[in-house]
């Protein structure tokens, strides 16, 4: 399988590995009538605005005071970013703001620009203020500043009400990789990413079958979610091969029912009460409902596990990601036992840093 590259996906993060905005089976929902319209990320922005080099070069040397200050001191709160990480994504803030970040490059001395000369920036010099000071005092996540995540080989539109996807997760595309090379049944066939959030996993499977005549039908519940995995499926010209669907989990696959060739997911795991023991990034600012598995994280897990039973043809492939080894051999054990004779070739695959994270097989 590939190994995930030193992006700025995995530097701009230190976000514990999570899920995808799902709630737990049963919840009642409330839905719009129409989905909000997702936010443009910055760096696709015009560069409407202009400010001063000298009062860029003011916000900039204010920005990485604020963030040599952190030091150490979330790192040891809650495994927070520290003061290196945080000038690394200043770093990345200016290049996305600026048309030409070069002129804020320390290589580039006074002598060589004038103060006064007016420089294009994608975004007033007062949201570049606020924006930073939410990263700082808020513990507001870089993406959700910028409104992307290099994630992959994608660059994802993310912004509140969707979660973030996470390096880790990359994994179950090769896994899928791995099924559908010489398998041209699974290759053609439809597949569903339940729980799609920013349409990560669903555009990316989407590229793996390639232009033959397989499908993706991506799911979520949050409208939000919906609005931005449709924009990113636009953006990446997948709408002939990527429909997404609003409604929960299964709920909007009855018309491909017991005909799906593959399924993915990355569902809430999070036992409910260790939430609020996560770092801030993920605990004050992710929606639970991508977080919250139930008491021991399982509830989703098992349901998409009771869905993949009936949703799946025979010799239908899944993959699903947990919290780690003990959710993984709870599942597994759970397929084996109250499942058994649904699913064979069960397998447990470990993420980049070895922990047991996901659950694959095929329905029988």
């Amino acid at each position: 399988m590939k190994s995930s590259s030193l992006t700025r996906a995995v530097l701009s993060t230190v976000l514990q590995p999570v899920f995808s905005t799902r709630p737990n089976p049963g919840r009642s929902i409330v839905c719009s009538a129409s989905p909000p319209k997702p936010r443009t990320p910055l760096y696709q922005r015009p560069p409407a605005f202009r400010a001063t080099l000298s009062e860029l070069k003011k916000w900039h040397v204010w920005a990485k005071n604020q963030a040599a200050s952190v030091g150490s001191s979330f790192l040891d709160l809650d495994d927070g970013p520290d003061s290196p990480l945080l000038l690394r994504e200043l770093n990345w803030l200016v290049e996305d703001a600026l048309e030409r970040p070069s002129v804020l490059s320390p290589q580039n001395s006074s002598s060589n620009y004038d103060d006064a000369i007016p420089v294009s920036i994608r975004a007033c010099l007062y949201d570049l203020y606020k924006l930073w000071k939410q990263r700082i005092e808020e513990r507001r996540p870089f993406q959700y500043l910028v409104g992307c995540e290099h994630w992959r080989d994608l660059i994802l539109s993310v912004e509140e009400g969707v979660l973030i996807p996470r390096p880790e997760t990359e994994i179950i595309v090769d896994l899928v990789d791995d099924a559908v090379r010489g398998n041209e049944k699974l290759r053609n066939g439809i597949w569903a990413d339940l729980g799609t959030g920013s349409g990560a996993l669903a555009i990316a499977v989407a590229r793996i079958l390639g232009v033959g005549s397989g499908r993706v039908i991506a799911t979520d519940l949050s409208p939000v979610a919906v609005a931005v995995a449709s924009y990113n499926v636009e953006r990446y010209n997948l709408q002939d091969r990527v429909a997404v669907r609003l409604g929960s989990w299964f709920d909007p696959l009855e018309d491909v029912k017991g005909e799906l060739s593959g399924l993915v997911s990355n569902p809430p795991y999070i036992p409910s009460e260790d939430i609020d023991g996560l770092q801030a990034e993920v605990s004050k600012h992710e929606p639970r409902l991508a977080l919250d598995g139930g008491a021991n994280g399982m509830n989703d897990l098992i349901h998409l596990c009771n869905g993949a039973a009936s949703m799946l043809k025979p010799g239908g492939f899944f993959a699903f990601e947990t919290n780690g080894e003990t959710q993984s051999k709870r599942l597994m054990d759970y397929m084996d036992t109250k499942m058994k004779g649904s699913f064979y070739s069960i397998n447990i695959t470990p993420d980049f840093a070895g922990i047991q994270r996901f659950v694959t097989g095929y329905r029988a």
